[in-house]
């Protein structure tokens, strides 16, 4: 039986927003096809190594929550997740947990917190928040589906060279509410703004993490479809709402 192993990195401080139901929604994906899934947290002080897992999820936190993780990646840990990445393991990253793949993060006040710098991106606090239902496309390279979500962050995510936008923004901020792009994607990594959490309504874009998972691991991937009615549903409706400017409130 094939089965994938999941890292859900830093849980106790990273979880805004109902995140770690991300790894909900991989799980029975997983399930409901017959494969096997292991989830692990790994959190502040844990030294088990990465090199096992398949999957790895970090979700959302505030900008103090950030700053609290740097001695626990300065001790070592920030190396191995970049190895992880560098290796071609498969990363969804949720706003915080994004902005600290990349290389810094400075803050309004000018306080400047370096990162784990696996890709060539940082974010500069601002001060005002982008916060709201947003719509993006997905990069072909990442299956090239329509994914619908909640943003809430001040900071402003500049990509650098050698990464790709995740998406291109439809409707909302995105990464920086100046360019149109939202998230990255460097190897096998996927960073978002999109809280929710994310994956339950955007099935084709879960159903691509696991298939970049599958592939690394086993060579091939053979995902045979879900009836995704409800889901479907859920994410068609949200789209309209969110195209035309409804979502959040009554029409």
């Amino acid at each position: 039986m094939r089965k994938l192993k999941i890292c859900h990195l830093y849980p106790e401080v990273l979880n805004l927003y109902g995140d770690r139901g991300n790894i909900r929604c991989l799980q029975k994906r997983l399930e409901w096809r017959g494969i096997s899934c292991e989830v692990k947290k790994v959190g502040l002080g844990d030294k088990d190594p990465l090199t096992d897992y398949d999957l790895f999820f970090i979700g959302g936190g505030q900008d103090f929550e950030q700053e609290v993780l740097l001695e626990d990646l300065r001790s070592g840990k920030g190396a191995s997740i970049k190895a992880a990445a560098d290796d071609g393991k498969t990363f969804l990253c949720i706003c915080g947990g994004y902005q600290m793949m990349g290389q810094y993060y400075e803050t309004h006040e000018g306080v400047k917190c370096e990162f784990i710098g696996a890709a060539d991106f940082y974010t500069q606090g601002g001060d005002t928040r982008m916060i709201g239902n947003y719509a993006f496309q997905l990069g072909k390279e990442s299956g090239g589906s329509t994914v619908v979500g909640f943003e809430n962050h001040s900071g402003r995510t500049y990509l650098g060279s050698g990464v790709q936008p995740l998406g291109t923004v439809m409707k909302g901020y995105g990464n920086n509410g100046e360019d149109q792009t939202e998230g990255v994607r460097f190897h096998n990594v996927f960073g978002t703004y999109s809280h929710g959490p994310v994956l339950p309504k955007n099935p084709e874009f879960s159903d691509w993490l696991l298939e970049t998972a599958l592939v690394r691991r086993y060579g091939r991937a053979d995902l045979e479809p879900l009836e995704d009615a409800f889901e479907r549903a859920a994410h068609d409706t949200m789209l309209e709402r969110v195209c035309k400017g409804t979502a959040g409130r009554e029409e």
